[in-house]
């Protein structure tokens, strides 16, 4: 038996994550996710009006914010057979694609950018070989006076003793090759994308009020037919423009040069071969095409369509009381009794463990991506073609840590023009007096029905059941379910636990490998990581940043 690690916790918004790994030979040979938090949303809506069920879920989590939302009152006009009007469906998709700009923006600059970016080492950079580097990647280039300034403010950190947002990393670790000049570059850019990411939440609150969790969304469409003024949707698309041309000019040629240093990543961290992409952004009202189709894939990059009645939830590994594998309607969320008992053998995690016919898909960037490559869309495929082109590697590469990460790029970009397209549509409507933004309906007694999206994180669905008129069950199955879930009755294991096995750990106080694809399904926020060397009985506090 190899040496045991474990890192626990790693937090995220939504709750706390445990990683448990065994390393043999320097590599990860196993692998168990354990979610550490029990919350229950589901159980609270029994007996509620499921008008406001999305008032509930979409409080699951702060950085998602809306799209829980979305996924509920989807599901509502699923049950009660709805069909919203277009100017409804355009603003729905504009807020849903200001997720992901700022979602991606955030993820890969403060969330993830630092498990290949040596902010120490940026104190030995040449600014003026700085400000060349920025000419050939940037399409916005600096002067040489502006990256000793932020190199200054990164002196000033060091020199205090503290490192503020950059403290406690594992600079100087091995597996970090940036040079010292494309490490001071993707530090300033980390303090641009702070700054940027502020003005990109304001696109929620321009047509949903605020940000997090906008209050523009309602069973039948959506409540900001007041915000349908000129200088509203011209507020909008300022702050769009501004964003898509950041992601344009610093984010993707950032990903290019970061990733032309970690292509030996585009052989670790893959071993998933079921992705699955519920598809989102529709381009009608009867949601038949989507810019992002859905989509299952088994091996390759053979897609076929989608049966949501091949959905399942196992919770043979986690902790809730024993039963057979359920189809979400019929889903149950009954918590065992008692302190729940960590066992890799039998019980460890909160998370259920979904899956598509029975096989544990990967759901999120890298999947929609392949599916829409799949499926043939033009502009994803172009992208694609144009990153593996850049970086000399072939179509196998995506399947890994580096495929992942560059998936989030390329649809965050992908999905950020299409969104001047439905904002000029917008306009067109209005023009045209078509200033309609909800369809009036009455409440059943009775219906099922289940709304899916595809969130930055990957595929989101709500299901529930209505009966006389109030809900009598809700469940709704998460991407971090889809990707975090641990084993199933047969022994699978979940898309994480696979990605990790094979990841190289050069030193196992500092899991920084381990990290890189942990990250790269994005969990959401930094925090504190334990990690216990079973042989020595030592424990290593390291700050994940």
């Amino acid at each position: 038996m190899g040496k045991r690690i474990i890192i626990d916790p790693i937090t995220r918004i939504e709750g706390h994550l445990r990683i448990e790994v065994e390393i043999e030979n320097g590599k990860v040979k196993d692998a168990w996710c354990s979610g550490q938090m029990f919350r229950g949303i589901e159980m609270m809506l029994t007996g509620r009006d499921p008008r406001d069920a999305h008032h509930f879920v979409q409080r699951s989590c702060g950085v998602c914010t809306y799209v829980h939302a979305l996924s509920s009152v989807r599901a509502v006009e699923d049950a009660c057979n709805i069909t919203i009007p277009d100017n409804a469906r355009l603003i729905r998709n504009l807020i849903h694609g200001a997720q992901f700009q700022h979602d991606h923006l955030v993820h890969f600059y403060h969330l993830h950018a630092l498990d290949w970016v040596d902010i120490v080492s940026a104190l030995d950079a040449d600014p003026v070989k700085t400000a060349k580097l920025s000419e050939n990647v940037s399409g916005m280039p600096q002067k040489s006076e502006y990256f000793r300034e932020i190199q200054d403010k990164l002196k000033t950190f060091v020199s205090s003793g503290q490192l503020g947002p950059f403290n406690n990393g594992y600079w100087g670790h091995s597996a970090y090759l940036l040079p010292p000049e494309a490490n001071l570059m993707a530090a300033s850019h980390y303090i641009e994308a702070l700054k940027l990411q502020a003005k990109a939440a304001r696109m929620h609150a321009v047509f949903g009020g605020k940000n997090p969790h906008p209050q523009f969304l309602v069973v039948g469409g959506v409540t900001s037919v007041k915000d349908l003024s000129a200088d509203r949707i011209h507020e909008f698309g300022e702050i769009w423009k501004e964003t898509t041309d950041f992601i344009d000019k610093i984010y993707i040629p950032d990903l290019l040069a970061i990733a032309s240093f970690y292509k030996d990543w585009g052989a670790i961290g893959g071993n998933n071969d079921a992705f699955l992409a519920y598809g989102d952004f529709a381009n009608d009202t009867a949601e038949n095409e989507k810019l992002m189709p859905a989509g299952f894939i088994r091996k390759g990059l053979e897609v076929e369509n989608i049966n949501p009645d091949m959905i399942t939830e196992d919770v043979t590994r986690a902790w809730y009381e024993k039963g057979k594998a359920r189809h979400p309607f019929a889903g149950e969320t009954r918590p065992i009794q008692g302190e729940p008992v960590y066992d890799t053998d039998k019980s460890y995690s909160w998370l259920k463990a979904p899956r598509y016919d029975g096989l544990a898909a990967e759901v999120g960037p890298l999947a929609r991506v392949l599916v829409a490559y799949a499926h043939g869309n033009a502009d994803v495929q172009a992208a694609v073609n144009g990153v593996l082109k850049k970086l000399s590697i072939g179509k196998e590469a995506l399947f890994s840590t580096l495929g992942r990460t560059a998936a989030r790029a390329i649809e965050t970009q992908v999905i950020g023009n299409a969104m001047g397209d439905w904002l000029e549509t917008l306009k067109s409507n209005i023009a045209s007096g078509d200033k309609k933004t909800y369809q009036a309906w009455e409440m059943p007694k009775t219906g099922k029905g289940f709304g899916l999206n595809d969130v930055p994180r990957g595929a989101l669905g709500h299901w529930i059941e209505i009966e006389d008129s109030k809900i009598k069950n809700y469940q709704y199955v998460v991407p971090s379910t889809w990707n975090f879930g641990p084993a199933d009755a047969k022994g699978n294991k979940g898309p994480v636990e696979r990605s990790l096995i094979g990841t190289p750990v050069a030193d196992a106080s500092k899991p920084l490998e381990i990290l890189r694809t942990v990250h790269s399904y994005d969990p959401c926020i930094a925090c504190a990581v334990h990690v216990v060397d079973p042989e020595s009985n030592e424990t290593y506090k390291v700050q994940v940043v």
